[in-house]
């Protein structure tokens, strides 16, 4: 027999959950205009480092963030915060994602380097809290979670456009038990939430040239949602007739990913949120794993700079923390000069990531006492960025790879 008083039960829960997205929606519709930094007297930049290996990788890349905003920190022009509050330990002691006290000097912030944080998982010794990095991007309205990725000698320049407020995790933590026999988890799209990240990746393709963008859904399966990304990228795409756009279903994607003979016309992905979460770990393993990615967390008034990868606990129990590769850290650094309009310095430094971590290889991250430190990588990539010659040796590097690869 049908439990009727569960159904209802689950109708004013489910009500509940509604009522919060229509508000949201609301406040969607009054969205102001993006943050112009050329405008901004100080850039206010919030360094939080996590837990687990968070706090050792986000330091090493802050030295490479000091080092290229040195002219704007001596002139005044910028300052560095240093915010705690984002340990799994604090969190589970106010049982909340973001500690309200870490919130608020979050939000005093314009951007924000932030180390990996830990997510409690079923069988876990923490309490059931939701991620750090889901509440940081609803509660700062992070809505375009962007990932590049680039394989120069194989053909591959990437960039990924992840739906970041929505989707299957908008509601990751609210999902219910009907009866001891149903549980109910929900996926969220909004007509602005989607438009916004497509118009994102159209923007993207059209600035950069690359004039081609992949929306990347299961509309055959999950026909509401994904179809609503597939229809208001049809229509938003009328806006940009340079730009040529189609749709691929998730799991043919996966496989073409690693497809030698289709990987490479892949140029712009527009996904919703859980498509892009796993589908740009396997890119970022394409290109030599998920510790070389970077990742930007992009809102019209915040935004945050990070690591693709997790906080790797056991790294620190087993003492191996200041061995942990932070060149994930130091790719987000690369990706927060280019947001703040420094886009020469983002340059250098990604050449010197090139030539670092593929090329020279003078020092390696092993993950132990075998491998340089975080911070010696760190000081290894700042040399790197000074030498005069950086340009034309990354362009060597870059052709002799091609060569190579084409035999």
């Amino acid at each position: 027999m049908v439990d009727q008083k569960a159904i209802e039960a689950a109708k004013e829960k489910f009500g509940i959950l509604l009522e919060k997205q229509l508000n949201r929606v609301e406040k969607l519709k009054e969205e102001g205009a993006p943050v112009d930094y050329s405008k901004l007297d100080k850039l206010i930049v919030g360094v939080c480092g996590g837990d687990g290996i968070g706090p050792y990788i986000c330091a090493s890349a802050q030295k490479v963030m000091e080092f290229l905003l040195e002219d704007k920190l001596k002139a005044g022009k910028a300052e560095i915060r240093i915010i705690d509050g984002l340990t799994i330990e604090r969190r589970v002691e106010v049982m909340k994602a973001i500690p309200d006290d870490t919130l608020e000097e979050l939000k005093k912030c314009h951007v924000i380097l932030k180390g990996p944080t830990t997510t409690p998982a079923k069988g876990d010794p923490w309490p059931n809290i939701e991620s750090a990095n889901v509440a940081m991007r609803k509660e700062l309205d992070l809505f375009a979670n962007v990932r590049p990725v680039s394989v120069p000698e194989l053909g591959i320049d990437w960039t990924f456009y992840r739906e970041n407020t929505e989707g299957s995790y908008a509601l990751g933590s609210d999902g219910f038990f009907v009866t001891d026999d149903l549980a109910m988890d929900f996926c969220v799209a909004t007509l602005q939430g989607t438009e916004r990240i497509i118009r994102a990746g159209f923007e993207n393709a059209k600035n950069t040239g690359k004039n081609y963008v992949s929306i990347i859904v299961k509309a055959n399966i999950i026909k509401t949602t994904d179809g609503l990304f597939v229809d208001l990228a049809d229509k938003i795409a009328k806006d940009y007739p340079e730009v040529k756009h189609d749709v691929w279903f998730v799991d043919i994607t996966t496989a073409k990913l690693i497809d030698p003979a289709r990987r490479s016309a892949f140029k712009v992905f527009v996904l919703p949120n859980l498509y892009g979460d796993i589908i740009t770990d396997e890119a970022a393993q394409i290109q030599g794993g998920v510790g070389t990615a970077g990742s930007a967390n992009i809102g019209t008034k915040y935004a945050m700079f990070e690591a693709i990868h997790g906080s790797a606990p056991r790294m620190v129990t087993e003492g191996r923390a200041q061995y942990a590769d932070p060149c994930s850290m130091i790719k987000a650094v690369a990706m927060m000069m280019d947001h703040i309009g420094e886009a020469e310095k983002a340059k250098k430094l990604n050449m010197a990531l090139d030539v670092c971590c593929q090329f020279e290889k003078k020092l390696v991250m092993t993950g132990r006492d075998t491998g340089a430190t975080g911070d010696e990588f760190a000081e290894y990539i700042m040399e790197t960025i000074q030498r005069p010659d950086l340009e034309q040796v990354w362009q060597g590097y870059i052709d002799a790879a091609i060569a190579a690869n084409k035999n």
